[in-house]
């Protein structure tokens, strides 16, 4: 009957065979193993890899809900801080250590220190949010402070204190899953790629070092990449 599998003995059958032919070589864990990888290329049985399921990424619709709860707090310090995540696509880690003096105004870039893999980069920011940012370092300073986000007791932000600030504001957004630091730097990116922008011209926001954007990143200027992104980040949702 056409559909159906191979005829095949019962897997414990089969087993109990098999375990004759290999009793008297008395096996341990690791010679099985080595038996059943020369096994599994004789019979060429490929392993099947794991699933990847792709990332959940929010939509603009549920960034937009997610904003707005920060921006009816009106905690401007707060709303500063989810901003510099979603513009810049640091990870939460960069962000807690990047102090005033890393923050260019001029320019409207931010060098990220120690970054993943112990590299430095520097990220643009949009000239729109150059205003906001600058009131905001102008503020840290006058009080004293290092870190461009500080406690009021002029200590800088932990990882977990950011995480369960974005965990509040999602709740206060009424959204069943919580947007985290990671899941605003994977929207940033996935929405610069939408717009057409090249994979190299993501590279500084990224900070990936893969070996092709890089090749292609060498020859461009960090200028044409901040060129493109302010092109496109005027379609923004915040």
């Amino acid at each position: 009957m056409s559909g159906e599998g191979p005829k095949r003995t019962p897997a414990k059958k089969k087993a109990r065979e098999l375990a004759k032919l290999l009793r008297a070589e008395r096996p341990d864990y690791a010679y099985l193993k080595e038996v059943f990888r020369h096994l599994r290329a004789e019979l060429e049985v490929e392993v099947p890899g794991p699933s990847r399921r792709l990332p959940w990424v929010p939509t603009e619709e549920q960034v937009r809900a997610f904003y707005e709860a920060v921006w009816r707090t009106r905690r401007t310090a707060d709303l500063v801080l989810i901003k510099t995540f979603l513009y810049t696509g640091v990870r939460v880690s960069e962000l807690v250590m990047i102090r005033l003096a890393d923050v260019d105004l001029d320019a409207c870039q931010i060098r990220v220190n120690l970054g993943k893999g112990s590299k430095d980069r520097v990220v643009p920011f949009p000239v729109g949010f150059r205003e906001t940012l600058a009131l905001h370092v102008r503020q840290r300073r006058q009080q004293g402070g290092s870190y461009l986000f500080e406690s009021s007791w002029k200590r800088r932000y932990s990882d977990r204190g950011i995480r369960r600030m974005l965990e509040r504001y999602t709740a206060l957004a009424g959204m069943e899953r919580t947007i985290s630091p990671h899941k605003l730097r994977h929207f940033l990116l996935t929405w610069l790629k939408k717009q057409g922008i090249d994979d190299a011209l993501i590279q500084p926001y990224s900070g990936h070092a893969s070996r092709k954007s890089l090749e292609v990143y060498s020859r461009l200027a960090l200028s044409e990449a901040q060129q493109e992104y302010e092109r496109v980040i005027l379609r923004f949702p915040v």
